[in-house]
């Protein structure tokens, strides 16, 4: 009866690995939501304060900092692209989010992709809205 019970939990295990996209999948979806997370929390910072607020990407180092010594790390094996203002960077290679005592931002988008998966991470440029969908690799 327990090698009936534990056979099914492993093929259970397996099958829902199988469904999400496996280790890796997991991984680029939870360093998108921690991205996206860390982005809204500038953005409630910046509102918060009524100063603006600068969250930094650096694509190279897979390395992010966000206001109030909030920092962290993306795995090496995903890749990153920035695409937003260049009047916000504050160093070459750099990408930056500015949010402004408003709400608003100078918009730009975070992509992290592993493979064949992709995740884009949007800012908004009049509302400063963060959203977080799937997306499609460019060829």
């Amino acid at each position: 009866m327990l090698l009936v019970v534990a056979l099914f939990a492993v093929v259970s295990l397996l099958a829902a690995a199988a469904m999400s996209g496996g280790f890796k999948g997991m991984q680029l979806r939870s360093a998108a939501k921690e991205v996206a997370s860390q982005l809204r929390y500038t953005r409630a910072q910046a509102l918060a304060t009524g100063e603006a607020q600068r969250f930094v990407i650096d694509p190279q180092g897979h390395r992010w900092e966000a206001p109030n010594g909030r920092h962290g790390e993306i795995p090496d094996a995903i890749r990153i692209r920035f695409t937003g203002a260049r009047e916000a960077q504050q160093s070459e290679g750099e990408g930056a989010v500015m949010f402004f005592r408003d709400g608003a931002a100078t918009g730009g988008r975070v992509q992290l992709s592993i493979e064949q998966a992709a995740w884009n991470i949007d800012v908004a440029w009049l509302t400063g809205e963060v959203r977080l969908r799937r997306a499609e690799l460019e060829r």
